[in-house]
């Protein structure tokens, strides 16, 4: 609680309208400028990964942040890719469902971790029908059960890319607004470590800002 933040903010596009990968851009372009790059922002799928990608290099260019360079998944062999955002602080990677676990960056080196939106398995995996069903059979709630479980699950997995030790200090920024407007929203907090809920973006920023201060 006291070496990590999470930031979900409420004022955000819902992940099916159509500026949000947009916007999860801008937001990653303000955070990783503000903390001068060390940032790692996951997706949930490869097409969100290119439309944030596109819009990102746009922003950081646009705020005169030539010099933070983008990874992106798919660009370089992983492995590759993590050589490269370890060697120059000033970078932000990009990445899909092979980043989000078994990536080990401890120390300063990532101090900020952008979810694009809650990671909800997708409804037509056949594992996920076939759960579905049997929980439908049983009366029991196939979304509460499965598909919010399955969320917290890996929402804990891509939040741990961030602290590996007890000394990391960073911050979490989930832009999905119905983690903090949905009823199961609480749940998924929870599942989270004990993390400081930050209410605003000023408030996200000043945070990533004392952390670059840190570091230099």
């Amino acid at each position: 609680a006291a070496h990590a933040r999470l930031y979900v903010p409420a004022r955000f596009p819902k992940p099916n309208e159509s500026g949000h990968a947009q916007a999860v851009a801008q937001l990653a372009a303000r955070c990783s400028a503000a903390l001068g790059g060390r940032t790692f922002v996951l997706t949930t799928t490869l097409r969100a990964l290119q439309q944030v990608a596109e819009t990102l290099r746009e922003a950081l260019d646009a705020a005169g942040r030539e010099d933070i360079e983008l990874l992106v998944q798919g660009r370089e062999p992983k492995r590759a890719l993590l050589q490269r955002f370890l060697a120059r602080s000033a970078s932000v990677l990009i990445g899909s469902h092979s980043f989000w676990e078994g990536i080990d960056v401890p120390g300063d080196a990532l101090q900020c971790v952008l979810i694009d939106k809650l990671p909800f398995p997708p409804p037509n995996d056949p594992l996920i029908e076939a759960r579905v069903k049997r929980l439908e059979s049983q009366g029991r709630n196939p979304f509460n059960e499965c598909f919010v479980a399955e969320a917290a699950v890996s929402l804990k997995q891509g939040a741990g890319r961030l602290i590996r030790s007890e000394t990391d200090r960073g911050l979490l920024v989930v832009c999905d607004p119905r983690m903090a407007r949905m009823p199961y929203g609480a749940r998924l907090r929870a599942a989270l470590p004990p993390m400081t809920i930050l209410s605003d973006e000023s408030a996200a920023l000043a945070w990533l800002a004392d952390l670059a201060l840190d570091h230099q």
